[in-house]
């Protein structure tokens, strides 16, 4: 082989890797290991039903690439045909898996339209890194700052954390007891509060591990762990960027490329806990109503933890193996039956927990998207999806396991590495979507499902 093919092989890998959005970690990491062997869930969920899944009858002729679609893009309601979405279809990246996109719009009866309403651009274009929705505001970060917008108006609110570009590229922001917690690259968790005034400030209360938690601990040897060679932290400190927050009953759950989950109470901000997680940098959690946890990392893997009954502290559950490349995006929906993970290998992954089993076990992957999935987020029976292909995609489920994309939302330029979507009930179960993307913007859609016998009214399957 020639230099200058070798070094054209180089470069094909290279770009390879770039697709996927997940970050390694060298460090090792931390703390109070918990027992990995196996438990049963809690005995208080309530079985959820097998799928009833149809054989996986895809050829290779049916399988084309929608990297064209995001050059079609308009800002005008569209109602979704099922050839075009059926034509989209990626790679079939996990063929062990069967696929559970075997509804389409049209067979279900529906009308699915979705408006482009607005596109917001912050002062300084840099990637939107996280979105979140709360009391009809949302948050956007941009780099180290984040941005304050009314969701009715999409006008500008406040802005905060913009003087400490220290912190480092936020990861991830969610909400608890009336405080706003945020994931930074520098390895720490800041706790914000809103003044009562009539500008409504955001006010940095402290940072996690807060100064008394440090102080309580840092005189024992044994508070201490090792997290590279010849050097220690806490073990209540994260030692690489935290990527994910999760927050549920008064507890937030973070996760970092330092490969640890660490669970904090809101009331005190103590860390309670510290979990070595995963082999690789931990780049998505989420939490079920009854405490169970989920982490998913850059390993393949998707860890489950809970409390055995009567212990305090969290055990290793199971271990989901299915993804062949990182996991970037996991999210439950509403009831927590159901679980899907997002990863670079451009399957969208279906777990639900079966009969005979008491752990969740893979039941069918949605496929379409071109690229690494990087974010997922469930809202009013539906699932969106964002990609490094620059679209959103939404997913609905039928009666019978089987799933159904009801509409590709395109017109970003850049990967779409965060999403936030909220249901205003008051206008007939319209979904309000942001989708954050890489190059900075945030676009906004009006999205609306509806029984075609009864256009005004949204359809829950």
């Amino acid at each position: 082989m020639t230099l200058s093919h070798t070094l054209k092989a180089g470069m094909r890998v290279r770009t390879l890797l770039a697709t996927c959005s997940s970050s390694t970690c060298t460090t090792t990491t931390t703390t109070n290991t918990d027992n990995y062997s196996t438990i049963p869930f809690p005995k208080n969920r309530t079985p959820t039903p097998k799928l009833l899944l149809a054989s996986d009858t895809g050829s290779s002729s049916d399988i084309t690439s929608n990297s064209t679609s995001s050059s079609n893009s308009t800002d005008t309601t569209t109602v979704t045909s099922s050839s075009t979405l059926q034509s989209d279809l990626s790679l079939q990246s996990l063929p062990s898996v069967p696929s559970l996109q075997k509804l389409s719009p049209e067979t279900l009866n529906l009308s699915v339209s979705h408006l482009c309403t607005t596109t917001i651009k912050p002062t300084a274009s840099l990637p939107i890194t996280s979105l979140a929705v709360h009391s009809n505001l949302l948050y956007a970060a941009s780099s180290h700052e984040i941005n304050v917008y009314d969701c009715s108006s999409c006008s500008s609110v406040s802005s905060f954390n913009g003087q400490d570009s220290s912190s480092g590229s936020l990861k991830s922001v969610s909400f608890c007891n009336g405080k706003i917690f945020t994931a930074h690259q520098d390895c720490k968790i800041r706790v914000w509060q809103v003044t009562a005034t009539p500008t409504k400030k955001h006010k940095l209360l402290t940072t996690l591990p807060t100064v008394n938690d440090r102080l309580r601990r840092f005189v024992l040897p044994k508070n201490y762990v090792t997290v590279r060679r010849h050097k220690k932290r806490l073990w209540i400190e994260h030692s690489d960027a935290v990527t994910g927050l999760a927050v549920n009953d008064g507890f937030i759950y973070s996760v970092s490329w330092d490969k640890s989950l660490k669970i904090w109470r809101a009331s005190d901000l103590r860390c309670v806990e510290s979990i070595k997680a995963h082999e690789d940098a931990v780049n998505a959690v989420t939490v079920s109503e009854d405490g169970t946890v989920y982490t998913g990392s850059a390993d393949r893997r998707i860890r489950v933890w809970a409390k055995p009954f009567g212990e305090k502290r969290h055990a290793l559950v199971a271990t989901l193996e299915k993804h062949k490349s990182a996991v970037n995006a996991l999210a439950l929906n509403d009831d927590g039956s159901v679980l899907f993970s997002g990863a670079c290998d451009r399957s969208i992954l279906v777990w639900e927990r079966e009969d005979s089993a008491n752990h969740m076990a893979v039941t069918g992957a949605l496929r379409g998207h071109s690229k690494a999935i990087l974010c997922l987020i469930n809202v009013s029976d539906l699932l969106f999806s964002g990609s490094a292909d620059c679209t959103v995609r939404i997913w609905q489920r039928g009666l019978d396991g089987r799933y159904c994309c009801l509409a590709v939302l395109d017109g970003l330029q850049k990967p779409v590495k965060s999403l936030a979507a909220v249901s205003d009930d008051k206008s007939n179960g319209v979904v309000s979507v942001f989708g954050g993307s890489l190059d900075g913007e945030i676009k906004v859609w009006q999205v609306s499902v509806s029984n075609h016998y009864s256009p005004t009214s949204s359809v829950v399957l």
